[in-house]
């Protein structure tokens, strides 16, 4: 099947506004692992299938997932002000261990976030043990975690550079991508659901 522009220009729209509805969702923090695991199951449906689920296939995997992810928003939003208090209090001197200390705290940082990405990418394909099976296939394939942390790497350099009222249109691309590069890394083939 040829391949026509217009596609390109709707798939991005489209990503645009995955990211715009999975932030929006993501808000009251205890909804962002469903929000997120709902993106992500969409992206993963879009991928495999050719098109994207039903709104009723949303909601019921937005519902599913709300309980089983209360606790992932408010936990990355902790870690991520843990993370930053401990490179401020390095860079300011406060805290011992200086250059070499910033280096491994910011390497643990990346690697804690690929695996965090690995999560959702795993979440989008199970409704129970997105962390566990994103464990194996971080301890599996090392290269998938680092891999999914340079994909935030360039996401987080995107959204330092544009303007902050399109830095949501970012999440439905950095999904996308990881979707893409995941497998890839990973070795797997993605075969279509129901």
């Amino acid at each position: 099947m040829p391949h026509d522009w217009r596609d390109s220009l709707r798939l991005a729209a489209d990503l645009a506004l995955l990211g715009i509805v999975v932030t929006l969702l993501s808000l009251p923090l205890f909804t962002a692992g469903a929000a997120v695991a709902t993106g992500s199951h969409a992206i993963r449906h879009l991928i495999t299938n050719g098109r994207w689920p039903s709104f009723i296939d949303c909601w019921a995997v937005f519902r599913a997932r709300l309980v089983p992810g209360l606790v992932a928003g408010p936990a990355v939003a902790a870690g991520t002000v843990l993370v930053l208090l401990d490179i401020s209090g390095l860079r300011r001197g406060a805290v011992p261990g200086g250059g070499p200390a910033l280096v491994v705290v910011l390497t643990a940082a990346a690697l804690v976030a690929g695996y965090v990405a690995l999560v959702a990418v795993k979440a989008g394909t199970t409704s129970r043990g997105a962390a566990r099976a994103a464990l194996a296939l971080a301890l599996n394939r090392p290269l998938t975690a680092i891999a999914a942390a340079a994909v935030l790497a360039v996401a987080a350099v995107l959204a330092a550079l544009v303007h902050p009222a399109l830095v949501p249109v970012l999440a439905g691309y950095v999904l996308f991508a990881l979707h893409v590069v995941t497998p890839k890394v990973a070795g797997h083939r993605l075969t279509p659901t129901a």
